[in-house]
């Protein structure tokens, strides 16, 4: 059967479906231990970190949706041989396909109708006048630039209402699940507006109510306006913003994936078999720490980028050899950021090794391997833990700032770092162009920020010090 695209799995897509996987698989075994259900408990009252877990989980979404390739058919049917396009698309593009596909010439501002710049136009009756022309796409549906104000206003208030009513679909099935059998339902509807119980339901509610509306708010006007502007080739800014999600969750997750096996288990060797195992792995991972982090990036990078133009036939499309890039940037940076866990591990191997249970177990035959495996691995678990969500918004900051410096991902991947990078010669036109690195700076902010909650409230109940 010819289907009318072909699925394409690449490198970083597969890497994510495991990193899914092994976290469905936690979260079973989770479910299944006490003694890890109750910090995790603990995160779960505290409201800022459910809010935060919200965003995330949005974020989250988009990046799945963006790790869906396949390439469309170009011809072919069912007596044919299908013939299929080198271009690798996503899910997400094919839902934003308005957004891909309407392109202006050059800059245009938020919500303009105009151009940025003035250009010659040439009239029917042969005048050449300097102004600013309309947009192809941004404002087309308004004969008059003189409406906008109102159309947006109205349309903006229209997305509102529809994002207000699907949400309070969503609480009147959320009350027709929470509610009990003895509880009339007014009694129901004030227990969740005061907020009382152990899980903060009032506060997940309202921000997925703000993040519907915000949702809507974006889907209905980027119809028929560019929200974010477009950049100097007319690609419209707001779906950049969205694809670059994508590129921030993978270094922040597939650059952990990496360091975590480095990490976990150089550092209880070394604190458990001491003597000439601890001095060879410290003197790695001090060796390791002694090299400029930037410049080891930066020469493998350049070395990747070596091989790339060499072997031009080792890869289909320009998406593939961006994603190799991308895979390469985050094996690098696990590379270079395990050493710190480890240095937390092996001290805290140290101390354990010492504890009378592990003493016993070695007495009662227990081979090395099922000592740092039962005993050691679960009771480090939190500093695991802690450093993973801890370093995660770092990671996505670290993406832009080797953007920045030219040995970041591809130039071509839609990235916040990419966009701060031009972003950065906008700036200095005349008149000036603001809009790219704002809305970069809009959406890395508020990952980050939700990020940096989420991790907090994961500090604190796990770490033994902090815990009540």
């Amino acid at each position: 059967m010819n289907m009318s695209f072909q699925p394409a799995f690449l490198w970083t897509d597969v890497l994510i479906y495991v990193l899914l996987a092994a976290l469905i698989a936690f979260g079973f075994y989770t479910a299944r231990h006490e003694h890890l259900r109750v910090p995790w408990r603990q995160v779960a009252r505290r409201p800022m970190a459910m809010a935060a877990l919200v965003v995330l989980l949005a974020y989250v979404a988009v990046g799945l949706m963006d790790s869906i390739h396949y390439k469309p058919r170009l011809s072919g049917g069912a007596d044919t041989e299908s013939v299929y396009a080198n271009e690798v698309l996503s899910l997400l593009d094919t839902l934003a396909k308005p957004l891909r596909s309407r392109t202006e010439k050059t800059y245009s501002a938020p919500f303009a109708m105009q151009a940025h710049t003035m250009e010659t136009v040439e009239y029917p009756d042969g005048r050449h006048v300097r102004e600013y022309p309309r947009l192809r796409h941004g404002g087309a549906h308004l004969p008059d630039p003189g409406e906008r104000a109102g159309d947006i206003q109205s349309r903006a208030a229209a997305a509102t209402l529809a994002g207000l009513v699907l949400w309070l679909l969503l609480v009147a099935g959320f009350l027709l699940l929470w509610h009990r059998r003895s509880e009339p339902w007014l009694q129901t509807l004030r227990r969740l507006l005061s907020g009382n119980g152990d899980f903060p339901w009032r506060t997940v509610l309202v921000t997925v109510g703000v993040l519907i509306v915000l949702t809507a708010n974006a889907a209905y006007l980027s119809r028929y306006y560019h929200i974010f502007g477009t950049d100097q080739v007319g690609q419209d800014v707001f779906y950049k913003s969205i694809k670059s999600v994508r590129t921030g969750l993978v270094i922040g997750t597939l650059t952990t994936l990496v360091m975590l096996p480095f990490a976990a288990l150089f550092g209880i060797m070394a604190g458990y078999f001491r003597g000439w195992v601890d001095d060879v792995i410290q003197y790695v991972y001090t060796t390791l720490s002694s090299i400029p982090g930037v410049l080891l990036i930066a020469a493998a990078i350049l070395s990747l980028q070596v091989y790339i133009a060499a072997h031009p036939e080792s890869f289909a499309s320009a998406t593939e050899r961006a994603d190799t890039r991308l895979l390469f940037l985050c094996l690098i940076l696990g590379v270079t950021s395990w050493t710190g866990l480890c240095r937390l591990l092996r001290g805290e191997t140290l101390k354990l090794r010492e504890v009378d249970y592990i003493q016993a177990a070695r007495a009662l035959g227990a081979s090395h391997l099922s000592v740092m495996v039962r005993h050691i691995l679960p009771n480090v678990m939190h500093i695991i833990l802690i450093t993973v969500v801890l370093d995660f918004s770092g990671l996505v900051l670290a993406e832009a700032v080797l953007s920045y410096v030219g040995v970041g991902v591809d130039p071509t991947m839609d990235s916040w770092g990419n966009m701060i990078v031009s972003a950065r010669l906008e700036m200095a036109r005349d008149p000036l162009v603001w809009w790219s690195l704002a809305a970069a700076f809009v959406f890395m902010f508020a990952l980050v920020l939700a990020a940096n909650l989420f991790s907090d409230a994961v500090r604190d109940a796990f770490d033994p010090r902090l815990r009540k």
